[in-house]
């Protein structure tokens, strides 16, 4: 399977660190029926009282009111998601690629499971987003 690319908007809150936040943020987006491919809840490093939740997809009428009312909305960081399969230092390669561009991540997650690759990779500017897609393809064809 080749490394696919794809443009996504998470969807995000920031919140107070407290005991019970994630799971009170995501029961009305579960009860909607969200199918979500993405999510990522953590505290801020430096202050231990803020926290924030991003997630992937919110599409559909009840599902984007659902969010809306648990107090999520579209975040502003231009994040895309890639996906295939996964192949020894894929990561790094993609790494490498991007910073050899110039290009400065906001965050990169990633996991493996099985044989697959999935990662979320967030960047300053929409720019600097479309000029690493290609770079993330090239980088992943070029891993035997």
């Amino acid at each position: 399977m080749p490394v696919t690319v794809k443009s996504i908007s998470l969807w995000r809150k920031e919140i107070e660190n407290q005991v019970g936040t994630l799971g009170q943020t995501l029961a009305p987006v579960a009860k909607a029926g969200a199918k979500l491919q993405v999510l990522m809840g953590y505290r801020y490093a430096g202050d231990s009282t803020k926290a924030a939740i991003e997630l992937y997809p919110v599409a559909g009428k009840k599902i984007t009111a659902a969010a809306t009312e648990a107090g999520l909305s579209a975040a502003s960081i231009p994040a895309l998601l890639v996906e295939g399969d996964d192949k020894p230092g894929l990561g790094y390669a993609i790494a490498q690629s991007i910073s050899g561009a110039g290009i400065n991540m906001s965050f990169f997650v990633a996991q493996v499971i099985g044989r697959k690759f999935s990662a979320v990779l967030g960047f300053e500017t929409e720019a600097d987003a479309k000029t690493a897609g290609p770079l993330i393809k090239k980088a992943a064809s070029q891993k035997k």
